[in-house]
């Protein structure tokens, strides 16, 4: 008798955990579906890619930096980030926000990062893709104040500082960094005492963005979800619906074991008053040139 009182509680035991475990699982997968759609705002891309085909592809990542009052936002970093499953590789490259370029849409040359203010992340893309004459096909915009809260409930990240600086109220010494949401923005907008200026900005903005990627696809615990899930939905916007999502994470996942940072170089130039900075016309092709290879284009 006192056995079957035994196995009777285990069994009531098991299967309340069973339960628990389902019912975690379902709040889990409906937290994710409204987070996605809280995320979703669809654009025109350049192309579709067959993902289930594991064709090569490319992304814009879009900064958005809005700050007291400015409520649209500028689009500080722009990174294009490329895709190949087939290599397993990413490549990253950040274009400088000061770079002079066609704005498509606009039918004028201007600085790129305008774009975003003339017409949002579609007028970026196309001027994106128009620069560095590749497709765009899916695009992240991330609002850089919100993104703080995703570092925090990843629970920080880990970056290597090639020199000691301070920005604003925060310290970072030389060497490996373990940084909160609010140490990593302010160590990802530091321009000034770089000697690079904006090319080590753009450095520290691509080292946070893979340093996320690693991390999210690292996490210890299935109980930062929660945390990563709102804080995503209130930061990011992106044109991939659940299911482009669930088949890029299967079929993608092992191309970020090797990723590769790029850098467009450029000469200083002032027209009409104003600073920009060209991109000769090798230096162009030459990036044009990589970026397309690694898309099989």
């Amino acid at each position: 008798m006192k056995k079957k009182k035994v196995f009777l509680s285990l069994g009531l035991l098991v299967g309340v955990v069973l339960l628990s475990v389902v019912a975690y699982f379902f709040y889990l997968y409906k937290s994710v579906t409204d987070t996605v759609q809280e995320m979703h705002e669809p654009f025109a891309p350049s192309r579709v890619v067959d993902l289930e085909s594991q064709e090569p592809l490319s992304f814009l990542i879009a900064g958005v930096d809005s700050r007291g009052d400015d409520h649209a936002g500028r689009s500080d970093t722009i990174i294009v980030m490329t895709v190949n499953p087939n290599t397993e590789s990413i490549k990253m490259l950040s274009i400088p926000r000061d770079t002079r370029t066609e704005i498509i849409g606009r039918g004028m040359q201007d600085k790129i990062n305008h774009a975003y203010a003339f017409g949002g992340v579609q007028m970026t893309a196309d001027t994106v893709a128009n620069f560095l004459d590749i497709p765009i096909d899916h695009y992240i915009s991330i609002n850089m104040e919100g993104f703080k809260g995703v570092v925090d409930a990843l629970g920080g990240v880990s970056v290597d500082n090639d020199f000691a600086f301070n920005y604003g109220s925060h310290s970072f010494p030389e060497g490996q960094l373990f940084l909160n949401g609010e140490e990593a923005l302010a160590y990802s907008r530091m321009r000034k005492e770089d000697p690079r200026g904006d090319f080590g900005r753009n450095d520290r903005q691509r080292e946070i963005v893979d340093a996320v990627i690693q991390e999210a696809a690292n996490i210890g615990t299935i109980t930062k979800a929660g945390g990563i899930l709102g804080a995503v939905g209130q930061s990011v916007r992106t044109d991939m619906t659940l299911d482009e999502m669930w088949k890029l994470q299967s079929n993608y996942r092992d191309a970020r074991h090797n990723v590769e940072q790029m850098e467009i170089k450029g000469n200083n130039a002032t027209i009409n008053g104003i600073y920009y900075l060209q991109i000769p016309d090798d230096e162009l092709a030459r990036v044009r040139s990589e970026l397309k290879e690694h898309l099989e284009l």
